[in-house]
């Protein structure tokens, strides 16, 4: 039986960085929730544990991994399974997710979130990857959309039909991440708003909001990079109203990865969520 039990409260969290670490403990009320990078946390005790143990007796915690290549050719890493089953099983997180992307190939690790073609293959591949994970840990995970910067000719379902059906195969729940939405509409030509009603919402256990920097590709059309290093732009907190009008509340984060700024101007994005949470009927 996976642990679903104790979800998020739908309020706004933020992804938690050490150096912000006194001024949320001394805010009176700074956010409803945290979230961390899995992989930051793997270490045998220190200050890092000892902090996000406190942290954890104050609020609800949500664990983010971006190292297990949910969508990789290869079989998942058990060293690093079983690194994250003895995070999870100690700092018992009331959310665990991982991306809908690969980053391995053999026995290299690269520094990025691939996507992925979306056919029967990966299905089943991806599908396979998702089950084992929730059997070591004993809990459900969440799995994100990507950012997209190319599309595969070889795909034959939408990628929300894909998460769709690996949800249904596993149970699973998703996570939506708006930005990466606004991201792969863009750099391939579709509709966000289509996206975002042809999303599975009932599934969703989180929403994410970040920064994006915008280029141009060779051709001068816009190509906007998921950086996660900046403020939410008007757009995508447009397409967030449009999320939660179809949605209703859900656990909604801020994730500043990148350049990151002093906590009063964190805290500012956050209040804009809440902002944007409280216009919506429960």
């Amino acid at each position: 039986m996976l642990d679903q039990t104790r979800p998020l409260p739908a309020l706004p969290g933020v992804g938690y960085k050490p150096q912000h670490y006194a001024e949320i403990l001394a805010d009176a009320s700074p956010v409803g929730w945290l979230e961390i990078h899995a992989e930051n946390y793997m270490g045998a005790g220190g200050r890092p544990l000892a902090q996000l143990r406190a942290l954890s007796e104050r609020f609800p915690m949500s664990v983010h991994g971006v190292g297990l290549s949910i969508g990789g050719e290869g079989p998942l890493d058990p060293d690093h399974l079983a690194r994250l089953r003895t995070l999870c099983d100690w700092l018992d997180p009331a959310s665990f997710s991982e991306h809908l992307a690969w980053s391995t190939h053999e026995s290299a690790f690269l520094n990025d979130l691939l996507p992925l073609p979306y056919n029967s293959q990966t299905l089943a591949r991806v599908a396979e990857h998702v089950e084992q994970v929730q059997d070591v840990l004993g809990r459900q995970m969440l799995l994100e959309n990507p950012s997209s910067y190319l599309a595969f000719d070889d795909s034959e379902m939408s990628e929300t039909d894909f998460l769709r059906e690996v949800s249904a195969r596993t149970g699973c729940g998703l996570l939506l991440d708006v930005n990466n939405v606004f991201v792969s509409a863009t750099n391939l030509g579709y509709s966000p708003q289509g996206y975002i009603d042809a999303f599975p919402l009932e599934k969703v256990g989180e929403i994410h909001l970040g920064g994006h920097d915008e280029e141009e590709d060779d051709a001068g059309r816009p190509l906007l990079i998921d950086s996660h290093g900046r403020e939410v732009v008007d757009p995508v907190w447009a397409l967030l109203g449009h999320t939660l009008a179809r949605s209703g509340p859900r656990p909604l984060l801020i994730e500043w990865d990148n350049d990151v700024p002093d906590w009063p101007t964190l805290r500012a994005e956050t209040l804009r969520a809440a902002r944007a949470l409280e216009v919506v009927p429960a």
